[in-house]
């Protein structure tokens, strides 16, 4: 059989159990140069700029990929254009600079351009937000970081209206179209996990830290606690870099010292409903007089989002109550002709923003800047910042690492494309071809090469090999069985909850949120893993109790009651029901 040169390139960033096994044999033996803790996209990409400089690096995930916030975005890649208002001049055109880049030289697989309409309804907020929306484009272009972005154009109000034949025409007056970056969050922090894999990492997730190694006042390694198995172990390091988001401020009580720096929890949530209940083409960007909010569209569904409620109940599992859905749904329906109900959604997802914090409660600025302390010798903590920005703070990290780590080069993540990226474009211009060739048809092929770039060959190679494996999956036919084989196989999925909710998004693309999926999912999975019978029904039932904990709570009033009612489903990798584990949760 004919095989695609391209399809064991990246061998050396697959995911495999394998893999793991040998990983947490390094984390066992060795003393690496840098120690990440946190998988999510600021520690993967911490893990990938240390890796591609040379250093020896491990990263630790208490949970899965992105499991935390970075799964849980609004899924863009974009300068901040609200924070021109409150003159954030340097963070726009940080930001700008990075959404250039991903979108044209590191990732244009996984970013790609999604234009939006700001509505104008009175007759002062053309020239106000005309000015913005000039100034946006004008600092992106500046930089050269706009290419392959059309200019924004104002339009009448049957220009806007013809654009996105959904909005109320009552109070219209017209609109301003403009482009912004948008991603698969969850996805691209695999991704980056992958790329860094593949430059020498070892990454184990469902790795627990529950004590920091010092030797008098400096940080020489963590303890950690594999859930998997159970067995604890020490993993040394010359420096400890945490990376912990919403947890940051847990590294302080870990090592009985004030971090020099808090962090706040901002929970956002966020809401699906299909395509076809809002007649539209492009995004929405609207004020509210909380925050601002987006209808963006996300292949056939559209996101609507966000909230931003100051949240101190549990934050592995944030939970979203009815007066959240209920505040989207109110600010939503303001503009549109037809309203949408609560009988339209089709899925609810909420994330916890990492803000920096003052000291005090009532003068603090929370911030969307990130800021790199060194509370302890070798230990740093990076916090704040924007999915965005990721790239930044990991370069900067990594840059104070390096000054206890003499001879380490400069960063050049800012030149590395991502595992898939490479051969991404000619894939692309030849995917009729390429669908002839693997005999699917070429919706299959784009399918998959915006989820998984050139890494896309892999999965068609499973498909030559094993035709079921080209099927559409129960509940979920966007999707084929071939991806979830590929997730167990090849990115680091260990439970049906990472597949099911990270590797694809089937939790929140589908009205069931994924339970009439679940079976053969695990089945698929339970092949590669070598699940028995009783693994498999037991990671089911756990799928399915937490789905009926999630609609639980957000049929409740308040975040007290929904954070409880979450709280019912036990987690799928032991936490909160194994007494053995007592320390902060990352």
């Amino acid at each position: 059989m004919r095989r695609d040169p391209a399809v064991s390139r990246y061998q050396a960033s697959r995911l495999s159990v394998d893999r793991r096994t040998a990983d947490l044999a390094r984390m066992r033996d060795e003393t690496f140069d840098v120690l990440i803790i946190g998988g999510g996209v600021t520690g993967a990409g911490a893990a990938l700029d240390a890796a591609s400089r040379g250093l020896s690096v491990a990263l630790v995930e208490a949970r899965d990929y992105a499991s935390g916030t970075s799964s849980r975005s609004s899924k863009l890649i974009h300068g901040g254009l609200r924070y021109l208002e409150q003159l954030e001049f340097p963070l726009v055109h940080e930001a700008l600079r990075e959404r250039g880049l991903l979108l044209t030289r590191l990732a244009p697989h996984l970013v790609r351009p999604v234009p939006f309409l700001v509505p104008l309804t009175k007759w002062y907020e053309r020239p106000y937000y005309g000015a913005g929306v000039a100034l946006y484009d004008a600092m992106s272009a500046a930089g050269g970081y706009g290419r392959g972005l059309p200019w924004h154009r104002h339009l009448s109000r049957r220009g806007a209206h013809r654009l996105f034949p959904g909005l109320a025409e009552d109070t219209l007056r017209g609109a301003i179209r403009y482009f912004d970056g948008q991603v698969d969050d969850a996805r691209y922090v695999l991704t980056l996990a992958r790329s860094a894999a593949s430059y020498g990492a070892a990454i184990a997730t469902s790795t627990r830290v529950v004590g920091i190694i010092r030797d008098a006042r400096e940080v020489t390694g963590v303890r950690v606690r594999d859930m998997e198995s159970r067995a604890e172990f020490d993993v040394r390091a010359r420096t400890v870099i945490a990376a912990t988001g919403v947890w940051s401020d847990d590294i302080s009580e870990m090592i009985h010292e004030s971090a020099g720096l808090r962090v706040r929890a901002s929970k956002g949530i966020h809401l699906l409903v299909p395509r076809s209940v809002i007649s539209g083409d492009v995004g929405l960007i609207l004020r509210t007089e909380k925050s601002v909010l987006f209808v963006i569209p996300w292949g056939g569904h559209w996101i609507i989002g966000t909230t931003d409620t100051d949240w101190s109940l549990d934050r592995a599992h944030p939970a979203a109550s009815s007066v959240d859905i209920d505040y989207l749904l109110e600010h939503v329906n303001k503009v549109l002709e037809r309203p949408i109900h609560h009988a339209d959604i089709e899925g609810v997802y909420a994330g916890l923003r990492p803000l920096l914090a003052g000291e005090s409660e009532m003068s603090s600025k929370l911030s969307r800047e990130h800021a790199v302390v060194e509370p302890m010798l070798g230990l740093m903590l990076v916090a704040g910042g924007k999915y965005t920005t990721y790239r930044v703070m990991a370069r900067d990290v990594i840059d104070v690492a390096a000054r206890r780590l003499p001879g380490t080069p400069e960063s050049r993540t800012d030149q590395v494309p991502l595992a898939g990226a490479d051969g991404f474009h000619a894939a692309w211009a030849h995917r009729p071809a390429i669908a002839a060739r693997h005999g699917v048809t070429v919706g299959v092929v784009e399918h998959l090469l915006e989820r998984y770039g050139a890494l896309a060959l892999e999965i068609l190679a499973l498909v030559d090999g094993d035709p079921e494996l080209g099927r559409p999956l129960p509940g979920a036919p966007e999707y084929l069985a071939a991806e979830i084989h590929y997730a167990a196989l090849a990115e680091g999925a260990l439970h049906l909850d990472d597949v099911l909710t990270r590797r694809t998004r089937i939790s929140i693309e589908t009205p069931h949120r994924g339970t009439e999926t679940a079976p053969a999912a695990a089945a698929l999975m339970g092949a590669v893993l070598g699940w028995d019978d009783v693994t498999r029904d037991r990671e089911i039932e756990h799928y399915l109790t937490r789905v009926a904990a999630e609609r639980e709570s957000q049929r409740k009033p308040d975040d007290r009651t929904a954070d409880a009612a979450r709280l019912g489903a036990p987690d799928v990798r032991g936490y909160g029901a194994d007494p053995a584990v007592t320390a902060p949760l990352f």
